[in-house]
């Protein structure tokens, strides 16, 4: 059930248009100049936008793998604990943080991982 930093890097590749920026103690994801993700090596865990009702619901339902991490702007941010997940759940979460950041035009672009065959 858990996934690497592997993994999660490979799903963050396969989105289009990210820009990566290293930090002393993470990594940070961008579309466009619009935040959507954090990784934290130390703890094996990343930061995800996401709708406040999905933030809500993920802690709700499994606390031991997510965490709330803050609200801005109408998001709800969540920690995921990468040990906790599975790969496909994770995958469907980045991109969702994903499209929350992106402009119409791009996302059009990328094959939603829920809807795949």
């Amino acid at each position: 059930m858990a996934v690497g930093s592997d993994e999660f890097f490979r799903v963050v590749d396969a989105l289009a248009d990210v820009e990566r920026a290293e930090s002393g103690q993470y990594s940070s994801f961008s579309v466009r100049g619009k935040r959507f993700g954090y990784y934290w090596p130390r703890t094996q865990t990343v930061g995800l936008k996401q709708t406040i009702s999905e933030q809500l619901a993920l802690v709700a339902e499994r606390p031991d793998v997510f965490e709330e991490q803050f609200t801005s702007g109408g998001f709800g941010w969540v920690v995921v604990h990468l040990e906790g997940v599975e790969a496909d759940e994770l995958a469907e979460l980045v991109f969702e943080a994903w499209r929350l950041s992106a402009p119409e035009e791009l996302i059009a672009l990328v094959p939603d991982p829920a809807r795949a065959g």
